[in-house]
């Protein structure tokens, strides 16, 4: 059994779109189960329709959470005794899930100290970086901040690049209220500057695509998946920045980007860490 209350955001909505939105794992076919059998109440009132809910609602469902929530392979890359680096899937957030559990309370469940040392997309597959205790976290941030600890991307992108290797450069603005980035190619009011190394890995010409390997120089929200877009190769099954009758062609429901190596380039006393220095680890 799970209990809920609606959010203003989803004041007037159907009730599928709010328990979609809470329940990665519910299925359309389980939903409808549950409301044929009047599994499910709102405002202790059992329904069996896919009423409209609306703000302060209390929602109650008697679904097993093995149908509500989905499972995940997270493959363990690397470890010892102050880190951890694994491989995070798609549709699963690193922190703070409004869709059941993420990536750290996973993780939590293990291990009595684990906190990540960086963030990736929802639906950005690839390594993160986990400190197992205090001293190593505070280190990892400062080596995060400093550049000391590099991260490269695979990516799949429409179209042939003009250039082998590039290092562009832009300007992002970020709207908040939108969850959605745009990009200058001129400075403006609000907007930072980005920068954005890529190297082409291999070209299908035949499928007219490219496979890329992109370092973040600078590390803002959505960078590389809006900075591509912008200059003309969105990557392959980005619901927000590709196109969708491509997407639709490559039969991809997440963006082809993986976040694959992580290179320790210490220029700083390290402390714990030093050990780390030089060292590269990569998911093949």
């Amino acid at each position: 059994m799970q209990k809920l209350i609606v959010e203003p955001k989803f004041n007037n909505k159907k009730l599928s779109s709010f328990l979609y939105a809470h329940f990665n794992g519910l299925s359309s076919a389980t939903l409808h189960k549950a409301l044929r059998k009047k599994d499910i109440r709102i405002n202790d009132v059992r329904i069996n329709e896919d009423l409209y809910v609306h703000e302060f609602d209390n929602v109650t469902i008697y679904i097993v959470d093995d149908l509500l929530y989905k499972t995940f392979d997270i493959k363990t890359v690397f470890e010892d005794d102050n880190i951890l680096v694994v491989y995070k899937p798609a549709e699963l957030e690193v922190v703070d899930s409004s869709f059941g559990d993420s990536l750290t309370t996973i993780l939590s469940k293990k291990y009595s100290f684990i906190k990540p040392c960086h963030r990736l997309d929802r639906n950005t597959k690839g390594l993160v970086l986990f400190a197992k205790n205090d001293d190593t976290l505070d280190i990892l941030f400062n080596k995060f901040k400093s550049k000391e600890i590099r991260k490269f991307y695979r990516c799949d992108v429409v179209g042939i690049m003009p250039k082998k290797q590039e290092l562009l450069k832009a300007y992002l603005f970020k709207d908040n209220k939108k969850a959605l980035v745009y990009i200058s190619d001129v400075p403006k009011k609000g907007y930072l500057e980005i920068l954005t190394k890529y190297t082409v890995i291999s070209e299908d010409i035949k499928n007219n695509f490219s496979t890329l390997e992109v370092e973040l120089i600078t590390g803002r929200t959505h960078q590389i998946r809006a900075h591509l877009s912008h200059i003309g190769h969105p990557i392959i099954g980005d619901g927000k920045y590709g196109i969708n009758e491509i997407n639709k062609r490559f039969g991809v429901k997440f963006q082809k980007l993986e976040d694959y190596k992580l290179v320790f380039e210490f220029t700083t006393d390290s402390g714990l860490l030093n050990y780390l220095n030089g060292k590269v680890i990569e998911y093949k």
